[in-house]
């Protein structure tokens, strides 16, 4: 009997992955050989859930989206020609979603399970930490700045400086911190992969706390992922017992341990500063820079802030040389990026590809358009503080450069497309509804800003002619450049990007003008 494989990942139990295998032990009862079902990390393609895949001589076949019901007549396929069954997709690694990836981060996705740590080593794992050993701390950070691997967690800052001035600094403690506050509406890549290969950020983080000088880290991860929490303290004490974490790390003579933190659910606390606060048991509030943490951090020591994707790049980094990395992407934008494709999208899922190709690409070939069949109307791109960027500009490159050339960003990797139907003069209010809720308060123009926007937005809405809509336009914009300029975090300096798109691109559903909106 082949192996079978289902995805244990949170998205594909909460769409019934657990009824499938328990169809798959019910129905597989009396057999003379026992069923072989292992639960691996997840493909990423999330439309396809549950998705089951069968060893064959030509590699993994797959049937999905299952429920339980079709468990009995898939099992019965397989007895002859399983490509006959209705929900047969054939061998899933030639899907052309898949096939046309460039997955260097998400290349164990679907394939290992993921606490086994043999199989982790049987793909490449600990390779890049092998090798961070060999070559000595100078080497290994050099080689980190040779990548041209910039923070994936919005902001793009070239990890390698980051690298080197934490291990220019002198002090008796240093610290590793991983950002896995993933709070971005359209975001999934860190929790997929924190469930999925938590292997492989457990080397990261291993590799720059033996390179920057560092013993500790700490990994701070959302109250709302508790299957990533109980995923990560396991293989830490997996990790731990081989010999990866602890006074010794892979033979290294060198100490680097960790942690996992779990947040209380304030959006702020993925701002690095107000994380470095929730650490310490405060309340997370920004901190006013300098000193950046790089130099005085966690506890006033020097800390290395990165996020899940950064830290989860270096050990292929290690293992496979600068060059290799530089390979990919465009311009400064180097490496590959994970694309999270969510709302009203035909084939929502990850999409892990080389900067450089288009917005249009990832929305209408990989995400086959809008779920609903409505024309598109736009997609945020970066998460709920990201601009709305229009069908018109979806041949933008997906480089960071090119996005800040249109005023918008990548940020995180979170693209969220809508239909015609969708409402922009709502979704402006709405970001600056959720900046007034979320803000830390510390700064006049987030805190004060964010709620008077959203009073504008109601006046220019409730305006009974067009001069009054024409006035509180203006208003709005004069507000926006105080926010963005003004504020001392991303927050309250990123929220006026989706209301700025909304009111340039789409000045109808203010009830203005379009050339009024240009102004």
């Amino acid at each position: 009997m082949p192996a079978f494989y289902v995805s244990g990942d949170s998205v594909a139990r909460a769409v019934g992955a657990e009824e499938v295998v328990v169809a798959l032990i019910t129905h597989a009862r009396g057999r003379v050989v026992p069923l072989e079902i292992k639960r691996t990390s997840s493909r990423g393609l999330y439309w396809l859930e549950p998705l089951l895949e069968v060893d064959t001589p030509q590699g993994r076949f797959g049937f999905g989206p299952l429920t339980d019901a079709d468990v009995p007549s898939v099992l019965e396929a397989l007895k002859g020609d399983p490509s006959s069954h209705p929900l047969a997709l054939g061998l899933v690694e030639e899907l052309p979603y898949l096939k046309t990836q460039q997955r260097l981060l998400f290349a164990r996705a679907g394939i290992t399970q993921p606490l086994h740590i043999d199989d982790y080593r049987d793909h490449g794992g600990f390779e890049g930490l092998k090798r961070a050993i060999a070559i000595g701390g100078e080497q290994t950070a050099t080689e980190v700045f040779d990548s041209g691997l910039r923070g994936r967690g919005g902001a793009a800052f070239p990890a390698g400086i980051k690298w080197r001035t934490v291990r220019a600094t002198e002090a008796a403690q240093k610290y590793i911190v991983c950002n896995a506050d993933e709070g971005d509406s359209g975001t999934f890549a860190d929790r997929m992969l924190m469930e999925g290969d938590p292997f492989l950020l457990i080397e990261g983080m291993a590799i720059a706390g033996i390179t920057v000088g560092a013993t500790y880290g700490y990994i701070y991860v959302r109250s709302e992922y508790p299957d990533a929490v109980a995923i990560l303290r396991n293989a830490l004490e997996i990790a731990r017992s081989n010999g990866y974490l602890g006074a010794n790390v892979g033979g290294s003579g060198l100490a680097f341990d960790m942690d996992v933190r779990v947040g209380a659910g304030a959006y702020i606390c993925g701002e690095e500063t107000a994380l470095l606060d929730s650490l310490e048991g405060k309340r997370g509030v920004v901190r006013a820079k300098p000193p950046i943490p790089a130099l005085k951090g966690l506890f006033g020591q020097p800390t290395l802030v990165h996020n899940v994707l950064t830290l989860a790049s270096v050990p292929l980094i290690l293992a496979k040389g600068a060059q290799f990395y530089r390979d990919y992407g465009m311009g400064r934008s180097l490496g590959t990026m994970p694309f999270q494709l969510a709302g009203n999208i035909r084939h929502g899922g990850l999409v892990e590809r080389a900067f450089g190709l288009t917005l249009r690409e990832l929305v209408e070939d990989y995400g086959g358009g809008t779920a609903s069949g409505r024309p598109l109307k736009a997609a945020q791109v970066g998460g709920p503080l990201g601009a709305w960027v229009p069908p018109s500009q979806f041949d933008t490159p997906l480089d960071y450069e090119a996005f800040a050339g249109i005023g918008a960003m990548l940020g995180h990797g979170g693209v969220v497309v809508a239909d015609d139907t969708l409402d922009m003069a709502q979704m402006a209010r709405f970001a600056l509804q959720f900046c007034a809720e979320e803000s830390c308060g510390k700064c006049t123009p987030c805190r004060i800003g964010s709620t008077r926007g959203v009073e504008v937005i109601d006046r220019m809405l409730a305006a009974p002619d067009q001069g009054g809509r024409d006035e509180q336009a203006i208003i709005l914009k004069d507000l926006c450049d105080t926010m963005q300029y003004g504020s001392l975090c991303a927050l309250g300096g990123m929220a006026p990007f989706p209301v700025v798109s909304a009111l340039k691109y789409f000045p109808a559903d203010f009830g203005l003008q379009a050339s009024e909106a240009e102004q």
